[in-house]
């Protein structure tokens, strides 16, 4: 995309979109022109709608995708090219259903980190499983927002542009020290090898699935199954649930609720009305 991408950057950074956002919008973009074939100075209204169609016939495509690909066409044809459609013709899905995510146990999630030879990611991946985390979060973390002496991790302008804090574990923090003896990072937490800027999480999505394979978890795996993980096992653990809702910087308590859904404990705990049945005939034990 070349110029177009620095002209939708500078756009997106002047209406206060974080860097985060940024980073995806300009993904989904990347991803519509690589389908479409040419320029997307060229692209027509029914050719967004015709990539809005091919989405929905690939099962990969979850709901939240294809919406995020839809603000950022929307934000991209309408603000940076300024094409004169009817952008509302750039229709969102509507939610059909509700999946549930895939959770990790602890034991899966151990033999994960196992799997990860580079002191950097596997710090980085730690990070997100100790905090709950967002990818683009932990990524933007720089070495001023590790408060050890509070023990707590500030997240500076995390999702709504919204600061928070998280508890810091003591043994994140040892593996942080030991990680940065190592690295020497100057800014960011997670520094880029050679650029004064933090990694991306597209370099990071190809870790986690190296980890998987190694590790031989055929659950599928994403580096968002992480902070699912922390949410889930702090939830098994007895935590709170409004607890679980403020240090995921959720802003509504349905979206924390999700994870009593998926709660190993939650789910052990309420018998099934088949074991109150009296006189039931059962195979004998061996």
């Amino acid at each position: 995309m070349g110029q177009l991408a620095d002209l939708f950057d500078r756009d997106m950074a002047i209406r206060g979109l974080t860097e985060g956002t940024r980073y995806q919008y300009l993904a989904r973009v990347r991803n519509f022109v690589e389908f479409f074939g040419r320029s997307p100075a060229e692209a027509t209204l029914d050719d967004v709608n015709q990539y809005q169609y091919h989405l929905t016939r690939d099962k990969r495509i979850s709901w939240s995708y294809f919406n995020g690909a839809v603000a950022a066409l929307k934000f991209f044809f309408g603000t940076t090219l300024k094409k004169g459609w009817n952008i509302e013709h750039i229709p969102y899905a509507r939610r059909t259903g509700r999946k549930l995510p895939v959770i990790l146990s602890q034991e899966e999630v151990l033999r994960f980190f196992t799997a990860i030879p580079n002191v950097k990611h596997r710090a980085i991946l730690m990070t997100i499983y100790a905090t709950g985390l967002r990818v683009s979060e932990a990524l933007h973390l720089k070495l001023v927002d590790i408060d050890s002496a509070r023990m707590v991790v500030r997240v500076d302008q995390g999702k709504g542009r919204k600061d928070r804090y998280i508890m810091l574990s003591p043994v994140l923090l040892a593996i942080l020290r030991e990680y940065w003896k190592i690295a020497r990072p100057k800014t960011w937490l997670f520094q880029h090898r050679y650029l004064d800027k933090p990694l991306t999480p597209r370099g990071i999505l190809n870790v986690v699935h190296r980890a998987r394979e190694v590790a031989g978890i055929r659950k599928t795996v994403r580096t968002h199954s992480l902070r699912h993980a922390f949410a889930t096992h702090l939830l098994e653990k007895g935590v709170n649930i409004r607890i679980i809702q403020t240090l995921l910087g959720h802003r509504s308590l349905r979206s924390t609720e999700i994870y009593t859904h998926v709660s190993r404990t939650y789910l052990q705990d309420t018998k099934s009305p088949l074991d109150h049945l009296a006189g039931l005939p059962v195979p004998p034990k061996k």
